[in-house]
C-alpha cells in the first residue's frame, strides 16, 4: 500500500510536468526539480543504456525493469501522458479562438526563461557577449528561414519528436518550445485531440471517425518513437556538452531563445487572427481544408478555387484586424510572472535543501 501511494504521488508529479510540457517556455525539467524528482528522473533516463538493452534481450525482464527504475518511469510517464492529453484540446481551443492572447502568453513565458538563464551566468565579458550574439543570430536566422508550414511527412514528425525530447535535459527550455520552432506544436496538439475525440474507434463506436483516429494515432506513434530514439541517441551527448562547455552552451541557448521570439510574435499569424475575429472567413478556411483533405471527391480546380477564395478573404480582412494590444500585454505579463514564480519556488527549494 505504501509503495502504491508513493507511485501515485509520482504520477501526480508527472501530471504537473506534463502540464508544463504543453506550455512553451515552461520547462518540465524545472517542475521536476521543484517537485524533488529531477535527480531520480535524469538518473532513470541515463540508466536506459547498453546494459539495459543487454538485460532485455536476454529475457531478464525483472532485472531490466529494476535497472531502469521501471516503476518510477512508468508512473511518471503515465502522469505526463494524462496531463498532455487533458490539456491538448484546451490549448488547441485557445490557439484557434484567442491567438493574440495565447501567443502573447507564450511570448512572456519565453522572455522570462531567457532572462533566468542569463541571470544564472556570471563573469560576463566580451567573449560571453559574442556567444550570446551568436545564439541570437542563430535563433533569428533559423526562425526566419524556417517555413511557416513545415512538412507533415512521418520522417519530419519522427525528427520533431527526437529533437523536442532533448529539451527535457536542457535547463530553461521546453519540448513545446522546440515544436514551436519546428512549426509542429499546433499539429501535434491537433493530433492528440483527434485521438481523444475519436477514441471510440477502438471498440467500434458509431460516433467515432475511425479513419481520423488511426491517422492521428499513427502520427503520435511515430512522434513517440522519435522521442525514444532522441533521448537514447542524444542524451549522453548533451550531458557531455553541458559538462564540458556548460557556460558557453547556456549562453548560446539563452541567445537562441531570445532570437526565436520572432517566431512567437503575437501578431505574426495573420491568418489565425483573421479566422478568430471573422467567423465567415473561418468557415471558408474550414471548407477549403475539408476539400484538400478529400482530393478524391473533388476536382483539382475546385480545391484550388476554394483555397484561393480563402486566401483572398484573409488578405481583405487583414487591415480590419483588432490588434487587442491591451489584452496581449496582460497575457504576456501573466506568462512572464508565471515563470518568475516557478523559478523563485525552485531556488527556494534548492536553498532549503542546501541547509
Amino acid at each position: 500500500m505504501k509503495g502504491l501511494m508513493k507511485y501515485a504521488g509520482v504520477t501526480l508529479k508527472g501530471a504537473c510536468m506534463g502540464a508544463a510540457d504543453v506550455i512553451p517556455g515552461v520547462s518540465g525539467g524545472t517542475i521536476a526539480f521543484i517537485m524533488g524528482i529531477y535527480d531520480e528522473f535524469v538518473g532513470s533516463i541515463a540508466s536506459i543504456n547498453a546494459e539495459a538493452v543487454r538485460l532485455l534481450f536476454k529475457g531478464r525482464i525483472r532485472e531490466f525493469w529494476k535497472h531502469i527504475n521501471g516503476n518510477f518511469l512508468l508512473s511518471l510517464v503515465a502522469g505526463i501522458g494524462i496531463s498532455v492529453v487533458a490539456l491538448a484540446g484546451l490549448m488547441q481551443m485557445f490557439l484557434s479562438n484567442y491567438p493574440i492572447q495565447t501567443w502573447a502568453f507564450f511570448f512572456g513565458l519565453i522572455v522570462a526563461s531567457s532572462i533566468f538563464i542569463i541571470r544564472g551566468i556570471s563573469g560576463w565579458k566580451v567573449r560571453e557577449g559574442a556567444f550570446l550574439a551568436l545564439g541570437v543570430i542563430l535563433g533569428v536566422v533559423i526562425c526566419t528561414l524556417s517555413p511557416t508550414k513545415t512538412p507533415d511527412a512521418l520522417w519530419f514528425i519522427f525528427l520533431s519528436g527526437a529533437i523536442a525530447i532533448c529539451a527535457m535535459i536542457l535547463p530553461g527550455i521546453s519540448g513545446s518550445f522546440i515544436l514551436l520552432i519546428l512549426g509542429k506544436y499546433q499539429f501535434i496538439m491537433e493530433n492528440i485531440t483527434t485521438c481523444v475525440e475519436n477514441i471510440g474507434a477502438l471498440w467500434g463506436s458509431a460516433g467515432a471517425d475511425a479513419g481520423a483516429f488511426w491517422n492521428a494515432a499513427g502520427v503520435m506513434v511515430v512522434f513517440m518513437v522519435g522521442a525514444v530514439v532522441g533521448i537514447l541517441a542524444f542524451s549522453k551527448f548533451l550531458h557531455w556538452l553541458l559538462a564540458r562547455w556548460n557556460k558557453e552552451t547556456l549562453i548560446v541557448l539563452a541567445g537562441f531563445i531570445i532570437g526565436s521570439l520572432v517566431k512567437v510574435w503575437p501578431w505574426s499569424n495573420t491568418e489565425a487572427i483573421v479566422c478568430s475575429q471573422f467567423p465567415a472567413v473561418a468557415k471558408l478556411g474550414a471548407a477549403a481544408e475539408s476539400l484538400a483533405e478529400n482530393p478524391s471527391l473533388w476536382a483539382p480546380e475546385e480545391i484550388i478555387g476554394a483555397q484561393k477564395m480563402f486566401a483572398e478573404a484573409v488578405d481583405k480582412h487583414t487591415s480590419m484586424i483588432d490588434p487587442q494590444i491591451g489584452s496581449a500585454i496582460i497575457f504576456a505579463l501573466i506568462g512572464l510572472f508565471l515563470v518568475i514564480g516557478i523559478e523563485i519556488a525552485g531556488k527556494h527549494i534548492a536553498h532549503n535543501k542546501a541547509k
